[in-house]
Order: C-alpha cells, then structure tokens, then sequence
C-alpha cells in the first residue's frame, strides 16, 4: 500500500463575478456562493456582505478546527455553537480616511457541551488560538480578539 502525505500548502482557487454594482457571484470547488448588500444600501440582499462574510468564515473556522483537535486529543463533543460580535470602523469603506485595522474588536462566545475532563477542555481552547487560521489573521492584523467560552458538562 501506498500512503499519501497531504500537502503542507495548497493552493485555494475561486473564481468570482460581479453579478451587480453590490452582489458578486463566487465559484468555489462545485459550490455557488453569494456575497451582497442589504436593500438599504442598494444591494439585494441575497448573502452576507463582504466584512458579515469574514466573520461567518471565522465561526465556521471555530468549529471545524475545535472538532479536529477535539477529534486529535480524545475530547468529545456533544454541542458546540460560535456567537460572534464584530466592531466594524467603516470609514475605510465609506471613503472617509485609510483604516489600517478595520476589525479592532472581534468577541467570540464559544458555548461547548462535553463529558471530557478539564485538562482536555483547556487544551483544545489553547490549540484552537494555536490552529485556527482565522483567528490568526485577525490577531496578526492588529484585531483583539476576544475569546469567552461557556462549557457545560455532561
């Protein structure tokens, strides 16, 4: 048998459309994704905006990273959910003036239920600012993030 090692890096490629002034169409892999405005600003409001985007990408980034270490350090998980709150300075997009971080707070509530042990909950909340590659861009772009987490046992 032969085994396949993964690559360390990859290339990521997306093709993306400008369906209108505010929606733009995006081809990932064999998937259709949408990224608009609201109404109110002249879009159809038929996916998240752009910034609304990044945050989704990072709740999603939250769960599948915390299951992979959970799945690598024997922690189970019964239920997670990412609530995310994001201070957004929109200067920059409203072409006031330059916003050199245009995140300057990101709060995450992480709401975990699990039958692990202690020692296993706080390894996988110190790897997860370790592995997630969300959560690093943003840290390394100047955002403090805010990581609360509520752990319920079973």
């Amino acid at each position: 048998m032969i085994a396949v090692t993964p690559k360390s890096v990859v290339t990521q490629k997306l093709s993306a459309r400008a369906a209108t002034h505010t929606r733009t169409e995006v081809s990932v892999r064999d998937l259709n994704v949408v990224v608009d405005e609201p109404a109110a600003r002249g879009g159809t409001n038929r996916g998240a905006t752009p910034t609304e985007t990044l945050m989704v990408a990072l709740a999603g980034c939250i769960n599948v990273v915390s299951h992979r270490i959970a799945g690598a350090i024997g922690l189970g998980i019964d239920d997670l959910s990412v609530d995310v709150a994001a201070r957004f300075d929109r200067r920059g997009v409203m072409m006031e003036e330059a916003v050199r971080v245009p995140f300057p707070q990101v709060d995450v509530e992480i709401r975990l239920t699990t039958g692990g042990d202690d020692a296993l909950v706080e390894r996988l909340k110190t790897d997860l600012g370790k592995f997630c590659p969300l959560s690093t861009v943003l840290r390394q772009s100047g955002t403090q993030l805010n990581e609360t987490w509520h752990v319920t046992k079973t």
